[in-house]
């Protein structure tokens, strides 16, 4: 399998992973609702590469469309949220990505249960050329990542910010996303310059279950 057709799972880290691995290349991002029909996946990828006119009416010319598309230059698409997808988007993904003329990378980038779902399509568990799992960022890996992530934290104590981690994110960064904003609002109400513990106590008792 080539190795530029590459599909991960549960990636918070994902945007900045992808950019390392694929400097130039067109990455659209799609999220679809719970049980999308292969219908759903064509109008949704007719959206992505934005193509021109109206989506075509039947589904053969629609396909043709979307392969030719497919077919002009190397694309990849994320798509998010993928344990609510079924058989029949899966296939469909399949479908185009087996098409020799298309130059297709497909993420699969999921939560809980996502990688069950893949491996119930064999058809497509068969072509997934890595499967990555993501755990939580470690302590090191906090202090190296999270002044880069907001401006916030850039001038932030690292004390701080790994008192922050230990009483609230806990190394999820989609927790420190949460934890940014609600500090956000604090620095914002009070004026002050920069971020200190008293601004960290309050913005842990905006979320749910801090320590």
């Amino acid at each position: 399998m080539h190795p530029r057709r590459r599909r991960l799972r549960q990636d918070p880290r994902r945007q900045h992973l992808l950019r390392a691995l694929e400097p130039h290349e067109d990455v659209r991002k799609i999220t679809f609702r719970a049980r999308p029909t292969a219908r759903a996946v064509r109008y949704e990828l007719f959206t992505a590469l934005d193509l021109a006119g109206e989506p075509p009416r039947h589904p053969s010319e629609f396909d043709r469309l979307l392969k030719t598309a497919l077919a002009e230059r190397p694309r990849t698409f994320l798509v998010d949220e993928a344990q609510w997808l079924n058989g029949e988007a899966f296939e469909y993904f399949r479908y185009l990505w087996d098409e020799p003329s298309t130059q297709l990378a497909v993420i699969f980038v999921g939560g809980e249960g996502c990688h069950t779902v893949l491996r119930r399509e064999p058809m497509l568990s068969s072509r997934i050329f890595i499967w990555q799992h993501f755990t939580r960022l470690t302590p090191g890996e906090v202090l190296e990542a999270i002044p880069l992530f907001h401006p916030i934290w850039a001038g932030a104590d690292p004390d701080d910010i790994t008192f922050a981690d230990q009483h609230a994110a806990h190394g999820n960064f989609r927790a420190w996303a949460q934890l940014t904003a609600h500090t956000r609002i604090a620095l914002a109400r009070t004026g002050r310059p920069c971020v200190d513990r008293d601004l960290l106590r309050w913005a842990f008792s905006r979320l749910g279950g801090a320590a």
